[in-house]
């Protein structure tokens, strides 16, 4: 590890990118005065809050307050720490992250090299096993029984390169004879999750015998496996356990790799297995990802809702798959919102995914994913199943059975829908349905609370317009003359003013990330988000009328105070002329 990023390239790297576009590649934006728009990604919301300004390089959603610049952004939707944020954003914007010399103390360049180099052994040692993985289905003893596996499905040699498929032999430590000959790695494996630790102090191979598929992170590093057998032997798959390097409740097996192939995605499909990805993808269903355990976690489908707008989840159609399919809807009722969708295609007895766009093709499979049931009817369905709808008693239960589900969702015009829908069909009176789900469900309703108003103060005022509009501290020349001020702010609005005449090109979102993590930088967020209704045209002038209030007030109290002393005779002669200076002013 070099050392810090540098402040300056930092500010540089700011520079560069756009947030507009940077954002718009995630979350659709539209045009709306001088700014952009969207709902929100970061909460749900009916109508959009979500504003983006292309001048400023800032962000902010006046319904759950999130804000920040192209770096906040990359952290809070991609998930990524402040380092991975700014080497995200440096590739998006196509320059090498550089860094500085370290001036951290001994014991803290050591610790930080330390963690530093740990997460950079940690991908690079998968990575390299997941080309050995690849190198072994080529180069192994027993890889024709591999390979006549991988035809028997169907895989060209195409879509397993894409995917990065490999094998490994059934030894007891084929993996570990390579990349820990001496032990000097044993502990990094067991950790990794990629070895077992034996008896004997001798670790050895997790995965034996079995087609390996690499599983990646969203920036495409190797972070865990899994394992397919070639007979019928137990467990069919093995997973990689949870790791420091992989928590498999917030992963998609094959988003990368959907990303990679389609570079405006429109909808996923999420399948069971890695064998289900693949052989999609083999038949032109290049969209397609695998959840990575039993059940579709509120994470996984927050990930893929701020990928894509259509979900389609495609399950076996028996109990488990039904059952696998409830837990996603209810786990994406808070997510869904007007213009998102989730539905459901379930398969016949006896096929899957694979099997069945094997048998059928593309056409028809994709035919079947169109005619998805919407996450509406599925609830009606499903709840619809547990009663007897033959009799008054079962159909009231009915209604009372939707409530916890609608209140999970937000305020959208599908609530809106299915409520009316069961009012009408299975209420015993609408009217009186309609204000008992009112009663039961708007106590959680998402109403949006005005924001407090921020009491307008002289330095309250000269920071925000001095966050917009960094270039104005050139109207104000020596700001030595605000040193004696002590009002709250001034040492905040000091150290503003001197960043912006050290920096004299100074955008607003490079000020804003010199306060990232510190209360100041809280403070200053709800600055710029400050509706103070001064415009552009006058900005310089209002700035220099309030650093001129700021300085007329503390005159004016020095005066009294001075004046004070003075009637009471005692007042020193340096402060007597200090007094008189004033008067004459």
């Amino acid at each position: 590890m070099a050392g810090r990023i540098p402040r300056q390239f930092i500010d540089d790297l700011l520079a560069r990118a756009d947030i507009v576009e940077l954002i718009d590649g995630r979350v659709p934006l539209k045009k709306a005065g001088k700014n952009y728009q969207a709902c929100c990604p970061f909460h749900n919301e009916k109508s959009p809050s979500f504003t983006v300004s292309q001048d400023k390089q800032f962000y902010h959603c006046f319904g759950c307050g999130e804000h920040g610049n192209a770096i906040s952004f990359l952290m809070e939707f991609d998930r990524l720490d402040f380092v991975d944020a700014i080497e995200e954003l440096a590739s998006h914007c196509g320059v090498e992250v550089v860094r500085e010399e370290n001036n951290a103390t001994p014991a803290e360049q050591r610790q930080q090299q330390k963690v530093y180099q740990q997460k950079q052994d940690d991908y690079e040692l998968m990575n390299q096993i997941s080309r050995f993985y690849q190198q072994q289905l080529k180069a192994a003893t027993d890889k024709e029984t591999a390979i006549d596996y991988l035809k028997g499905r169907g895989l060209s040699g195409e879509v397993v390169k894409r995917f990065g498929i490999g094998y490994i032999s059934d030894a007891w430590d084929g993996m570990m004879k390579v990349f820990s000959p001496q032990g000097k790695t044993n502990q990094q494996l067991v950790d990794l999750g990629m070895a077992i630790q034996g008896d004997k102090n001798r670790p050895y191979d997790r995965f034996r015998g079995r087609i390996m598929f690499p599983i990646r992170d969203k920036r495409g590093r190797v972070i865990a496996f899994g394992g397919r057998v070639l007979g019928d032997e137990k467990p069919k798959y093995l997973n990689s356990p949870e790791t420091r390097v992989y928590h498999k409740g917030q992963e998609l097996y094959g988003l990368y790799e959907a990303k990679q192939a389609n570079k405006n995605l429109e909808r996923l499909v999420v399948v069971e297995g890695y064998m289900d990805v693949v052989a999609l993808a083999q038949h032109g269903v290049d969209y397609a990802v695998a959840s990575l355990g039993t059940s579709t976690t509120p994470e996984q489908l927050q990930t893929l809702f701020r990928t894509v707008k259509e979900v389609i989840c495609c399950y076996d159609g028996d109990r488990a798959g039904r059952d696998a399919a409830w837990r996603a809807m209810d786990n994406a009722l808070p997510l869904i919102r007007d213009g998102f969708s989730l539905k459901f295609v379930f398969v016949p007895d006896g096929e899957d995914p694979d099997s069945l766009i094997r048998e059928q093709g593309q056409q028809v499979f994709e035919k079947i994913l169109d005619e998805a049931m919407p996450l509406s009817k599925f609830l009606v369905e499903q709840l619809m199943s547990q009663v007897e709808m033959n009799s008054l008693e079962g159909r009231a239960a009915l209604v009372d059975s939707f409530q916890p589900y609608l209140a999970k969702m937000p305020d959208s015009v599908l609530k809106d829908a299915i409520i009316n829908d069961i009012a009408n069909n299975f209420g015993t009176g609408s009217e009186q349905f309609l204000a008992k789900i009112a009663k039961n469900i708007n106590k959680q309703d998402k109403i949006k609370k005005p924001q407090a108003s921020t009491k307008i103060t002289p330095v309250r005022l000269a920071i925000a317009l001095l966050l917009e509009h960094p270039h104005i501290v050139n109207e104000l020349g020596d700001i030595s003359a605000l040193a004696p001020l002590q009002v709250p702010g001034i040492d905040l609005l000091t150290q503003l003013l001197k960043l912006c005449q050290q920096n004299p090109e100074i955008k607003t979102a490079q000020l804003l990330e010199y306060f990232r993590g510190t209360e100041a930088g809280n403070q200053l967020a709800k600055l710029m988000c400050w509706q103070h209704h001064v415009t552009a045209e006058t900005a310089a002038d209002v700035f220099l009328d309030s650093i001129e209030k700021l300085l007329n007030d503390f005159v004016e109290k020095r005066a009294e105070f001075l004046l004070q002393k003075a009637r009471v005779k005692q007042i020193t002669p340096q402060e007597r002329q200090e007094l008189q200076a004033i008067l004459n002013a």
